[in-house]
């Protein structure tokens, strides 16, 4: 059947549905596939469809790509309300709108001058537009609900309350299970909650105990943390002793993304207003914490980790005396030019929160990297990120102001306090530079204060 149809006039049109089942646009039929409508049902709103599409990551339909034709040269997105201008060129309605709107009288893509600035609307695009997205929708739909009962399967199977009835997987058999469970969780968001339905919420949990191998239990915390709806009896039941106490054992002993996940796991549990402060008061898993965040092989194990010392810092304040003697000070401070930018913030938030309690004043004024290092991160990163160094400065510098404050100057400090008080930082950063920039002079001539600052020559 010819792609365009005959008019009387000796024209020709572009038949939607010839077009589409020949698929000059890359979008075959595929047996069972829906079409814009079904049966007098309701179609789907286009832009649902599309933000669904785009949430699960198929808006272009597995490997297809959305055809060029459909995307709005200005935002470089598919098409809603296509509108074609009078150079031929066509656009996204709200896009050349706000174009128009601006002052522009030209066309975007071509620069050429509008003679006129009506915007005639692209009916026939926008049809097949919304054919090739419904179809594709369709087809989306009918893979998840088949992903939905293969994890249901699964998790009736791990149970042992397949139909026929079969007693629940052991051995090899269930952590294959699992580890299909966890990859069908990862790949589609939805499937999470086809899992809740099924029972494996509590399945999961009764999963982690003492005896749980570790290839078991990081199959289980993956799942766990992919975001499959967890209630606050399942959260409590997490926070057994028995339970915790392998997931540390994992932050220790795992790879890399199961530490990740344990990690993530905590945090999750930390959340909960139930959660007891005291179950984080475990130097095992400050140690495993503080591991992650030493191995910069894997920059997302480094930001896992201090996130996790950050958090447990604000909700139980004795632990940051434990965090201290596992000596997280100084490896802290060692690792902060190393450190992407990212998570300097969170580091320099640990570090100020241990210099509340004594044994981390001392350990910041006993490291030899502390004053280089906070020197060096002075209006680098962000003003938080200066307020924070600041403030190792000094506590260090007013602990010991006859040793610290020569070895800041001789690192670059006051030109960097200078700079602080003339940026546009808020006052009270620009206060504490005062008053350290003040500390320093005190404790040094002024002809070595001069030349630190580099400001020998700009006076003479």
């Amino acid at each position: 059947m010819p792609q365009y149809q005959e008019l009387p006039c000796g024209g020709q049109v572009l038949d939607i549905d010839t077009a589409l089942k020949d698929g000059i646009l890359g979008c075959g039929p595929e047996p069972g596939d829906g079409a814009l409508g079904d049966g007098g049902k309701q179609p789907v709103e286009l832009r649902k469809m599309m933000d669904e599409l785009d949430a699960a990551g198929d808006a272009g339909g597995g490997d297809e790509v959305v055809p060029a034709v459909f995307i709005c040269p200005i935002s470089l997105e598919p098409m809603v309300d296509p509108v074609t201008l009078c150079t031929g060129q066509t656009y996204e309605r709200a896009n050349i709108s706000r174009w128009l709107a601006l002052g522009h009288r030209t066309c975007p893509t071509t620069m050429q001058e509008l003679w006129d600035d009506a915007l005639t609307p692209n009916a026939t695009l926008r049809q097949l537009i919304a054919a090739w997205f419904s179809r594709r929708y369709t087809r989306f739909k009918k893979r998840s609900a088949d992903y939905h009962g293969r994890a249901a399967d699964l998790v009736h199977g791990l149970r042992g309350t397949a139909v026929p009835r079969r007693h629940p997987l052991k051995g090899q058999a269930r952590v294959a299970a699992l580890r299909e469970l966890r990859s069908l969780a990862s790949a589609h968001q939805s499937v999470t909650k086809a899992i809740a339905e099924a029972g494996g919420v509590s399945l999961l949990t009764s999963l982690l105990g003492p005896f749980t191998s570790h290839s078991v239990g990081s199959e289980a915390v993956a799942i766990l943390v992919s975001g499959v709806p967890l209630d606050g009896d399942a959260k409590a039941a997490l926070m057994q002793p028995a339970k915790v106490s392998l997931v540390v054992d994992m932050l220790n002993e795992g790879a890399v993304d199961t530490k990740i996940n344990c990690v993530r796991l905590i945090r999750i549990l930390m959340e909960e207003k139930g959660f007891r402060p005291e179950t984080v008061a475990s130097l095992s898993l400050l140690v495993g914490a503080m591991r992650l965040v030493r191995d910069k092989r894997h920059p997302d194990g480094v930001a896992a980790g201090l996130e996790l010392l950050n958090s447990i810092c604000a909700v139980h304040r004795p632990a940051r005396s434990m965090i201290v003697s596992i000596g997280a000070v100084q490896q802290l401070v060692e690792l902060l030019p190393e450190l992407a930018t990212e998570c300097v913030e969170p580091a320099l938030d640990i570090l100020d929160a241990l210099a509340s309690v004594p044994e981390g004043r001392t350990a910041l004024k006993d490291c030899p990297r502390t004053i280089p290092n906070a020197v060096r991160l002075l209006m680098r990163v962000s003003e938080a990120c200066t307020q924070r160094a600041l403030s190792m400065l000094w506590v260090v510098c007013r602990m010991v102001p006859e040793e610290s404050a020569p070895a800041a100057l001789e690192v670059g400090l006051a030109a960097k306090l200078l700079l602080v008080i003339q940026s546009g930082c808020g006052p009270e950063l620009k206060q504490q530079a005062s008053e350290l920039l003040k500390l320093c002079t005190v404790n040094c001539t002024s002809t070595v204060f001069l030349a630190k600052c580099k400001l020998t020559k700009t006076i003479q």
